[in-house]
């Protein structure tokens, strides 16, 4: 064998593998809109939701139209509702008894399920928690209302309202709130059926802990009423209890969260792609049209 011969074998067995053509773009995006629908539904289930204030129940806090994302991932982790938080909650005892069921879409379905509206199969509300377990909450006449033998400075309550509604029905009350439940109350205080007016049902108007969704931590739309929902100073006053804060919770929609995850795992995939297409260990420019 010539020494010719012997160089033309070693040149054509002994080289380095052509590295693979990157993916196009366009074939790639299915899977990330794939992947970025599944983090969709695991934040949604797990971490945030967003959800629609149908009522003026809630102003002026809450306008009807809004939309309040959710923190879903503290009570996984053991967080109760604590005395002055805006929570969502399933309807514990037919409160929403006779209210239209609303009939989306194919599209309403669809952002529903990855977040972004709330399911019409839902049957949710949307109050504030004045008393936790162990707590009595009590209204006579007017107001104030009063935790634990503390009156409160209610700055949230609609303006013109009464802390109290001076009725019969569900005006005048005393009431102590068992553990595992919560006694809620709308700030639109003379137009909200809240607890006050539910002690009729089989859990006297306390709503269960069980059946809280979580806690409502950013008013998100419309962009102009941006927000975050704080609990009031009022809740801190000395005697009415312990009360510890939330944790921090996410400002960002679901599909957001899940396509800000998604983007630089689509990054990275494309840099290596490209750098084993131009040799490892040097750095690489795109070029237009890449």
């Amino acid at each position: 064998m010539t020494e010719h011969s012997q160089s033309e074998e070693q040149g054509t067995g002994g080289g380095s593998p052509e590295p693979k053509k990157p993916r196009s773009f366009w074939k790639e995006l299915p899977i990330l809109i794939g992947i970025a629908l599944v983090l969709a539904l695991l934040i949604k289930t797990f971490l945030v939701q967003a959800f629609s204030i149908p009522s003026d129940s809630m102003q002026n806090t809450l306008q009807r139209g809004d939309r309040v994302l959710v923190d879903k991932l503290t009570p996984w982790f053991g967080s109760k509702p604590e005395r002055g938080e805006v929570i969502v909650f399933h309807d514990p005892g037919e409160w929403l008894a006779g209210e239209p069921t609303a009939s989306p879409n194919a599209l309403q379905t669809v952002l529903s399920w990855i977040g972004l509206m709330p399911s019409a199969e839902e049957k949710d509300l949307i109050k504030r928690v004045i008393g936790v377990g162990g707590d009595t909450v009590e209204c006579k006449g007017s107001g104030p209302l009063v935790v634990n033998g503390k009156a409160l400075n209610e700055p949230y309550v609609y303006p013109g309202n009464t802390p109290c509604s001076d009725d019969d029905q569900g005006g005048r009350f005393k009431v102590t709130v068992p553990k595992g439940y919560v006694w809620v109350m709308g700030d639109h205080r003379q137009n909200s059926r809240d607890s006050r007016y539910n002690q009729a049902d089989k859990y006297h108007g306390m709503v269960p802990v069980k059946e809280v969704v979580g806690r409502a931590v950013v008013r998100a739309w419309p962009i102009n009423r941006w927000g975050t929902l704080p609990v009031p100073d009022t809740f801190d006053q000395p005697g009415i209890g312990e009360h510890s804060s939330a944790a921090g919770a996410l400002t960002v929609a679901p599909t957001g969260v899940a396509v800000s995850a998604v983007v630089p795992v689509a990054v990275w995939r494309r840099r290596r792609s490209l750098k084993a297409v131009n040799g490892t260990g040097g750095t690489t420019t795109a070029t237009a049209g890449r």
